[in-house]
Order: C-alpha cells, then sequence, then structure tokens
C-alpha cells in the first residue's frame, strides 16, 4: 500500500531519511511498495512528489535476496540447472538455456541438432507464456480486469504443453549440459500444432478488445518516452531497447542455436514509449509462433541429449565462459569461472529486469504518479530476477 509522511514526520528508516534529507521544501516521500500490487512483488519505489509529479524515483531492492550467485559456489554445475528455474518465473527456460549453454561451451560439449529444435521450440512457447502473463497483469494495473481472463486462459493450454516434456508448469528444471532431459512425444507436437492456430486466430482479438482500445490507448501512448541513449546507458535490452527502436536481438546478432535457419523478423518500434514496448511484446508473440512453426517442420530426427553426457557429479574443467539468450525481458548472460574442482569456482548471472529498473529513475521523472505504474508495467519486471 502507499503509505505517505512528510520529510520532518519520518523515523526510523536510514533509506527514507537519507532520501529525505535530499527533497525540496514542502514536498511530499511516499513510500510505492515493498508491497504495492503494482510492484509484482517486493519491489520498493521511494519517490518524491510535488503535487502529483513526481521529482524523484530511486527502487530500492533487497528484499528478495535469495543468493542463487553463492549457491552455485557450493553445487557442481548439474546441481546448479534447478536454481536457474527459479531465477525468473516468467521465463525459466530462458535461463536453463542461458546456464547450460555457458557450461557446454566451458566443457566443449556439442548438442545434438534435434535438442536445438526442441530447446527453441519450448523457449519459444515458454516466451509467448511470459507475454500473456505481462499483457494480462499490465491492463489489470491500469484498471482492466477482463484481458488477464482471456491472457491466462491462452497461457494455460501453453502450460499444459510444456508439462509433457518438462514435467513443470512454471519453475522449469528440463534442460541438460548437452541436451534436454526428454524428447517431444507425438501428443507434445499434436497439441503443439493445434495450438498455433489457436493463438493466431486469438491475437486479432487481443487487437479489437485492448490494443485498439482509446481508454488503453490514452494511458500508454506518449508516457514513459525512454530515448536510445538512455538504454544505452544503463544497458537495457528486450522489447524496452526494442521499443526505443533499437534493433538488438540475440537471436539475431549472436546466432546462437538454429536461429540462423529460421525466417522471423524482431519487432521494433519508434514511438520509444509504453505503447511502443506494448507493441513490440504484440508482435513477438506472433513472431514466437512463426519461429516454433518453422522448428516443428525442420527438426530432424536423432538423439535429444549427447552421449555420455555429464553427471551429477561431473566437473567442470578450468577456464571461463559466457553464454547470453534472447529472453523475454531481455538479454540473459551467465558468466562462469571453474578452478576444475567439484563445484563452480564464480557463477555471475547477468538479469535483464535489473537494467530495464535502472532506468525508470531518470525516465520517471515529471511524470505524475498514476503514470509511473504505466511505466513500471510495461517495463515487464520480474523482481524474483532482478533480486536473485
Amino acid at each position: 500500500m502507499l503509505q505517505n509522511a512528510y520529510p520532518d514526520q519520518i523515523a526510523g528508516d536510514f533509506y527514507t531519511e537519507n532520501f529525505a534529507k535530499k527533497a525540496a521544501e514542502g514536498s511530499l516521500i511516499l513510500n510505492l511498495g515493498p508491497q504495492h500490487p503494482s510492484t509484482h512483488g517486493v519491489l520498493r519505489v521511494v519517490v518524491e512528489l510535488d503535487g502529483e509529479y513526481i521529482l524523484r524515483a530511486e527502487p530500492v531492492l533487497g528484499y528478495l535476496h535469495r543468493m542463487h550467485e553463492k549457491m552455485a559456489e557450493v553445487k557442481t554445475a548439474a546441481q546448479f540447472i534447478p536454481n536457474m528455474g527459479r531465477v525468473d518465473y516468467g521465463q525459466a527456460l530462458g535461463w536453463n538455456w542461458a546456464f547450460v549453454g555457458a557450461v557446454e561451451k566451458l566443457g566443449g560439449i556439442e548438442v545434438p541438432e534435434r535438442a536445438e529444435y526442441v530447446r527453441v521450440i519450448t523457449s519459444e512457447l515458454n516466451r509467448i507464456a511470459s507475454h500473456l502473463l505481462w499483457w494480462g497483469a499490465y491492463l489489470l494495473d491500469l484498471g482492466a480486469f477482463t484481458p488477464i481472463m482471456y491472457a491466462f486462459d491462452d497461457r494455460e493450454k501453453i502450460l499444459d504443453i510444456l508439462q509433457i516434456p518438462t514435467g513443470s508448469r512454471l519453475t522449469y528444471s528440463y534442460f541438460r549440459i548437452g541436451g534436454v532431459a526428454s524428447d517431444l512425444n507425438e501428443d507434445c507436437v499434436r497439441r503443439i500444432r493445434e495450438f498455433i492456430p489457436w493463438m493466431r486466430s486469438r491475437l486479432p482479438m487481443y487487437k479489437d478488445l485492448v490494443s485498439d482500445n482509446i481508454i488503453l490507448r490514452k494511458r500508454i501512448e506518449g508516457i514513459g518516452v525512454i530515448e536510445p541513449d538512455v538504454c544505452q546507458r544503463y544497458g537495457a535490452t528486450g522489447p524496452v531497447a526494442r521499443g526505443s527502436g533499437i534493433a538488438c536481438d540475440l537471436r539475431k546478432t549472436e546466432d546462437y542455436s538454429v536461429f540462423r535457419k529460421l525466417d522471423f523478423i524482431a519487432p521494433t518500434s519508434e514511438l520509444k514509449d509504453a505503447r511502443g514496448r506494448y507493441d513490440v511484446r504484440m508482435i513477438e508473440m506472433e513472431q514466437s509462433l512463426n519461429i516454433i512453426e518453422q522448428c516443428l517442420d525442420m527438426m530432424p530426427e536423432g538423439e535429444v541429449l549427447v552421449k555420455g553426457a555429464p553427471k551429477p557429479s561431473w566437473k567442470a574443467p578450468k577456464g571461463e565462459s559466457y553464454f547470453a539468450v534472447e529472453g523475454a525481458r531481455g538479454k540473459i548472460g551467465v558468466h562462469l569461472v571453474s578452478d576444475g574442482g567439484k563445484n563452480l569456482y564464480r557463477c555471475k548471472l547477468r538479469a535483464p529486469g535489473y537494467c530495464n529498473l535502472s532506468l525508470f529513475a531518470e525516465v520517471s521523472q515529471g511524470t505524475i504518479l498514476a503514470d509511473a505504474v504505466a511505466i513500471l508495467g510495461s517495463l515487464d519486471l520480474i523482481i524474483p530476477e532482478i533480486d536473485r
């Protein structure tokens, strides 16, 4: 809930006390969070207001720190994979992929071609599910209840599909060092092929119901303009950067896995505002369907796990590696350092949401408080990922 107090009334909170010392005379200090519904997790944003206008805003992290990177130092590489499914519950498979990709690069392990296609198919399904979660929750934040029902209806179909090969519905631990845990069976492939035209038929309805709705347009058009240089200074990636006209998608620029064989576009927008970021994600869902369909048609027969795949006790060879993938929120990167011992010496996780959130302080200056919710939502924040 929102808590308000004037600077001379604040006591007992070191952070807010120091924030208040810089406050202008007569301004109001507000705590947005750490349990406000619009923050989607325990994120706290301290704002200074002049009336309804934001003079300063500072995100405060640390309420959900789970020490994933430290846990990597006391587990073998294979044992650490389940942690990756819990960094970002929105697109857990993206984190699965970034970690096993870094380990494979470190160990010189080549993944079977069929496994690469399976990774793309499942990751793109997970991307659509993540965007649907964002779409429904974002509109709920802005005051529309109905869309989240449609979003979760479609998202449930994806979760039913992914449950077949992964055995999970949210915090996936499906990827393995050298491939994936299991193949896509006939029932799974059939369901995916049935889902593609279904989802394509839903997107025009989303457009008519929400995207072209004048109420939504008034809430997000021209709000939260992020210039390209701001994205570059803060390291923003994914739909946030592409919504500002920056054509950066690792599936295109890094050329990893089998994406080089697929025909798809990485949508961008020159609007630079919340609407631009909204449009990019809506188009991305359509493009993910195209990617999945192509992969189903092109996927060869074969194994989905390399022969002699590393066991849980496998020791990564001495050295270091870095691997990055295009997640639903942007660039997911994993930097590994191994001294050849039983456990990894160091694991550094690059969370896209951390950089995307960092620019909020600058972008929100001069906006009204109601628009701050629209700006935060347009960044698609998953707080457990940021506070990893």
